[in-house]
């Protein structure tokens, strides 16, 4: 196969890519690494702010750019923005990124703190996958990820409601993969570990805690948001054509201790 042809695997240029949490981190890093590979963005943000400047990053690569605003907490106007959008214009590609943590006791948890976690995490990712996945279906072709977590696997500390919904997330992957992939549905998902974001702020700013994850890390380092570009960009690629329902883990090693 020659160098071109192979590198046209890996290529998305035609395709428009939804990334929900565009403003910063993951999401950011990784809505300009899919409009680097060749695709358009549709930048997914809970408020208007930042988001501006995510979307220009985003035209300065020479791509499109449009920017769509809703909480992922209200469900309703999740279905309401997502429904206008499919129904103006072609996903390719789905990247369910947006996601929030809550660190508290499970005995202390209030349930409103947890229904609201599950939400954000499970709830508006099933929700847009089936939306955009629907259109998806009709045509034969498109790919999703969603991002989980090493606590998709593990039961990690004083986080009973994301653990949880870290968990769905790679069943849902599997559910969806199961029913889709005849139809030229790519359904997988991304598992980071310890990445240097606002979620992770916490722990790293805990001296004893910091030493300890990092220690524990064969790499050697906590991550970056731009470490987890490559394992997105593949799996929304036509080099993932025949991977189904899998999550790639991006850990520095964690898993493998």
């Amino acid at each position: 196969m020659s160098a071109p042809a192979h590198a046209e695997r890996f290529s998305l240029a035609g395709r428009t890519a939804l990334v929900t949490g565009a403003r910063s981190g993951i999401g950011r890093c990784v809505a300009l690494g899919l409009a680097d590979a060749g695709a358009d963005v549709v930048a997914w943000g809970r408020t208007e702010a930042g988001m501006d400047e995510v979307a220009d990053a985003v035209r300065a690569r020479g791509r499109g750019a449009e920017v769509v605003t809703a909480d992922l907490a209200d469900l309703d106007a999740v279905r309401a923005a997502a429904s206008e959008l499919v129904e103006r214009r072609r996903i390719d590609v789905l990247v369910n990124n947006a996601g929030m943590i809550l660190r508290e006791d499970a005995v202390t948890t209030s349930f409103p703190d947890w229904q609201r976690v599950l939400d954000v995490n499970l709830d508006a990712t099933f929700l847009l996958s089936q939306l955009v996945g629907a259109s998806m279906l009709t045509r034969g072709s498109g790919s999703i990820v969603s991002i989980a977590s090493l606590l998709s696997f593990q039961g990690g500390v004083r986080v009973p409601a994301y653990t949880a919904s870290k968990h769905a997330v790679v069943g849902l992957t599997k559910a969806l993969a199961n029913e889709w992939a005849g139809s030229g549905v790519n359904v997988n998902a991304v598992a980071p570990g310890y990445i240097a974001t606002d979620n992770t702020r916490a722990l790293r700013e805990d001296p004893e805690r910091e030493q300890s994850i990092r220690g524990r890390i064969p790499a050697g380092r906590w991550g970056g948001p731009d470490d987890l570009v490559g394992a997105v960009v593949f799996l929304c690629s036509p080099a993932a054509a025949y991977v189904h329902g899998h999550t790639l883990v991006v850990d520095g090693g964690w898993m493998g201790r």
